[in-house]
């Protein structure tokens, strides 16, 4: 990777936000400085599909024009336009207005957005301007972002592992330092996988908080919208809660982020495993080791005593998952793979796939052939799944109250090679069964292991507690560090 010789990279879009109204720097300025940071990057990374660097740095010239004019006074701008002038990214399955939407299908390859998601409308209505949209896995369904159109990304730690996935290119340019902030969407790990193989902070909302119109494929039913969250990625953890609160929009109040949170009167509970699902890797013994730095600092700083847990049903975390995501209509996965116009035939792909003459990837075709596998909606076993997901549910909501936090392993392991999630297709199960629960939860990254890559947890909180989540980040990131740069050469 390349060092980073600006220092403003460094900083948190809320920093760079009180600068630009404080005419301590423009928001040309930041835009530039954004731009070459992806130009710097792109080549060996990969995470960047799609720009829009002409008509954005006409917006920050406007910007700037008119926080010159001194026309809105500064207060007024603060409490209005919070990110006013900030350069922003998404990944491309959430829809941004004359820009692709292709969710990494072939298909809509040409597919051009008509309006913006209503994420990124409050956003603009916020002040923010976004700049790129980054690389996602095809269809969003996979945890390592390629696909056919746009190829694949490569970790900023290390180019022979992975990004995550679906908003695997966006975790990937944060945490290379391309863009002050960007926004994910999470229905299986899709926001905390990829913030944790790069080493960044990621927020996966409580369900139905944030609106997930503009995101494609959109779910089936109510239960998969529930499953469904637009969060917020981020280098540093105070951009969590004020960019939550923007998307949020109508909602926001929901949460009560306003009411200050003290971390003294907390209760923790952790879980180092999920108690050894079958499929799923043991977790890493310096993953394992940062429940023990946590615990050993919440008692020290704090005098809490962390507890630690044995919930059961987290090894079932894969099979509940599944079972709560099936429908009882709607497009099969074949019938996504062809842009709802008919139906690919999974087969004559696959042997097309051989000879590299398939539109699709290999995990997408075999996503299609086993959508179909597993249990049947309705049937003896989903009923029972799913009702352990209610039992599970109930577990931790008793657990939890309104006071406690969780905090669990994201992933078992650090950033796999490439194609390795090919041999461990269940480890997002982590992340998996908190959609399925529909708690809140946060990765916040402790620092790289060993091989230079990084790791971190996930804290998880009751439902619309998310304050609780964003205010135990922004207490690991003051203890731990948060964000490890690449190398900065200033």
């Amino acid at each position: 990777m390349p060092p980073i010789k600006d220092l403003l990279l460094l900083e948190s879009a809320t920093s760079i936000a009180h600068k630009i109204r404080t005419k301590k720097i423009t928001s040309l300025q930041v835009l530039e400085s954004f731009i070459a940071r992806i130009h710097e990057v792109n080549p060996i990374l990969n995470c960047v599909v799609a720009e829009r660097f002409e008509e954005a740095r006409k917006e920050a010239r406007a910007v700037d024009d008119l926080i010159k004019s001194g026309a809105i006074p500064e207060e007024t701008l603060a409490r209005e336009k919070p990110f006013l002038g900030v350069p922003f990214t998404t990944k491309d399955c959430i829809a941004v207005k004359g820009m692709i939407h292709t969710s990494g299908l072939a298909k809509r390859r040409n597919c051009i957005a008509e309006e913006d998601a209503d994420a990124i409308a409050c956003l603009k209505s916020a002040g923010a301007f976004p700049i790129a949209l980054t690389n996602v896995s095809e269809l969003c369904m996979w945890w390592e972002s390629a696909n056919t159109i746009h190829g694949r990304s490569n970790n900023p730690y290390d180019t022979n592992h992975i990004v995550g996935g679906s908003s695997g290119g966006e975790g990937c340019l944060q945490g290379a330092a391309g863009s002050a902030f960007g926004i994910g969407s999470d229905i299986g790990g899709s926001i905390r996988m990829p913030s944790f193989f790069n080493g960044i902070f990621g927020h996966k909302p409580s369900k139905f908080i944030v609106s997930n119109n503009g995101q494609y494929p959109a779910p089936i039913t109510t239960e998969q919208t529930s499953f469904l969250g637009i969060g917020p990625m981020c280098r540093r953890a105070e951009d969590l809660l004020p960019l939550l609160k923007i998307i949020a929009g109508k909602n926001a109040n929901e949460l009560k982020l306003d009411e200050p949170v003290d971390v003294k009167k907390l209760k923790f509970y952790y879980q180092e495993t999920d108690g050894g699902s079958v499929g799923v890797s043991p977790v890493n013994h310096e993953i394992r080791q940062l429940f023990t730095k946590i615990a050993l600092h919440l008692e020290k700083a704090h005098a809490i005593k962390a507890k630690k847990v044995a919930l059961e049903r987290f090894r079932k975390s894969a099979p509940i998952w599944f079972a709560n995501m099936k429908s009882p209509n709607g497009p099969s996965f074949q019938e996504q793979l062809a842009n709802l116009q008919g139906s690919i035939n999974p087969y004559w792909e696959l042997v097309k796939w051989v000879f590299r003459r398939s539109d699709h990837t290999f995990i997408g075709i075999v996503t299609a052939l086993a959508d179909k596998g597993g249990c049947k909606y309705g049937d003896d076993k989903h009923t029972y799944l799913v009702e352990e997901r209610g039992r599970l549910r109930r577990e931790m909501e008793e657990l939890l109250g309104d006071d406690g936090v969780f905090l669990y392993p994201t992933h078992p392991t650090a950033a796999p090679f490439h194609n390795e999630p090919l041999i461990k297709p269940f480890n997002f199960s982590y992340t998996a069964i908190i959609n399925v629960l529909g708690f809140p939860a946060t990765n916040i990254p402790m620092g790289l292991n060993g091989e230079g890559l990084p790791i971190g947890v996930q804290v998880v909180a009751n439902t619309k507690n998310d304050r609780l989540c964003l205010a135990v980040a922004r207490e690991l990131e003051k203890a731990f560090g948060g964000w490890v740069p690449p190398e900065v050469d200033a």
